[in-house]
């Protein structure tokens, strides 16, 4: 992915280091059923759902920059559902 500007909403590197474990062993557990690894990288999805709810923009309004809606919405789901977005939720605060 190209390079950005960061958003007052982006992860923190600190913020990142708590998170990332969690997220990389939830899609160790939920390999894609086509094998592939991911287009995007899971920080910017996280700075997708962050800029989403601070914002509270439809999902059809994220910003370009960032994944598309799709996507976000589709990590958004599975880690509700999981109940990975508490954990995410718990470690931001």
């Amino acid at each position: 992915m190209s390079e950005r500007k960061p958003r007052k909403t982006d992860l923190s590197d600190e913020q990142w280091a708590l998170m990332e474990p969690v997220i990389a062993a939830w899609k160790a557990v939920h390999p894609s059923v086509s094998g592939h690894q991911g287009r995007y990288e899971m920080r910017e999805i996280v700075n997708a759902l962050l800029c989403q709810a601070r914002a509270g923009c439809q999902w059809d309004l994220l910003p370009h920059d960032l994944p598309p809606r799709g996507a976000v919405m589709y990590y958004f789901s599975r880690w509700r559902d999981d109940g990975i977005d508490r954990t995410i939720h718990d470690l931001l605060h």
